[in-house]
């Protein structure tokens, strides 16, 4: 049996203990099989009420207290969690689950597959639910826009990133979806002069707001946006295409 990366992963037949990397699929987890869920990072903020061991950040987890925990698999994901890590984790006989989720049509499969596959358990009706949300007509008129995701310095959305197709879908495109990198720097002036429809701001992982971001963008329109909504592979699926769509003033079909 093998994750998303196709590195092979022994996941026993029964998982009772489950250990998530991820804040997105630690919210997936609570809101499935909550029981099984014994340890999260300190950025796992859903569901409010989680009540699990912490287990510092994704970039820097404690090894040692995850291998206390004595999970039955690890929940990763190939770009929030360092290899080095999960190699580690390997190393010390813990099964871990690696998804790949680059759009929303492979959040759906991947998802579905950690819940069969990692966690032993049926696909949640949630999931089933954000799939049907998601059935959307193609937008008839598109917007261009870009996506800080940090200040000091400027970072903004590139290619192949899963928020470049969440806002893809909603007829939004991403003007640095053909940048070599996948979260590019460019300075500040560069993106003012690249004259977007949009420029949108999520609350993280900068936390954008009302005062601390569109001061930078004069004269061009800026969206606040929950950064939950916009980069989440989770529940909130199921209500992002409606409430993403009134913030960029683009409301779904």
């Amino acid at each position: 049996m093998s994750d998303d990366t196709g590195a092979p992963s022994a996941v026993p037949d029964q998982v009772k203990r489950i250990v998530s990397l991820v804040p997105s699929l630690t919210e997936s987890v609570a809101a499935t099989v909550p029981g099984s869920l014994v340890g999260a990072t300190d950025w796992c903020s859903h569901p409010a009420d989680l009540d699990v061991t912490r287990v510092r950040g994704t970039k820097n987890p404690d090894l040692d207290a995850i291998v206390r925990l004595r999970p039955d698999v690890v929940l990763a994901n190939f770009e929030e969690n360092r290899e080095p890590d999960i190699l580690a984790l390997r190393e010390a006989g813990i099964p871990v689950w690696v998804t790949v989720i680059r759009t929303v049509e492979e959040a759906f499969t991947s998802l579905a597959r950690m819940f069969e596959l990692a966690c032993r358990t049926t696909a949640p009706p949630w999931l089933a639910a954000a799939r049907a949300a998601w059935d959307l007509p193609e937008p008839a008129v598109r917007a261009s826009a870009v996506v800080p995701i940090w200040r000091r310095p400027w970072m903004v959305v590139g290619s192949g990133t899963f928020t470049g197709d969440v806002l893809r879908r909603l007829g939004v495109d991403n003007l640095y979806e053909g940048h070599t990198e996948r979260y590019p720097k460019i300075p500040l002036p560069d993106l003012v002069a690249a004259a977007p429809d949009l420029v949108v701001l999520p609350d993280e992982p900068y936390a954008f707001s009302a005062d601390d971001g569109p001061e930078a963008f004069p004269g061009l329109p800026c969206a606040l946006v929950s950064g939950r909504l916009l980069t989440w592979y989770g529940p909130s699926l199921a209500v992002a295409p409606a409430l993403l769509g009134q913030a960029l003033g683009r409301p779904a079909a």
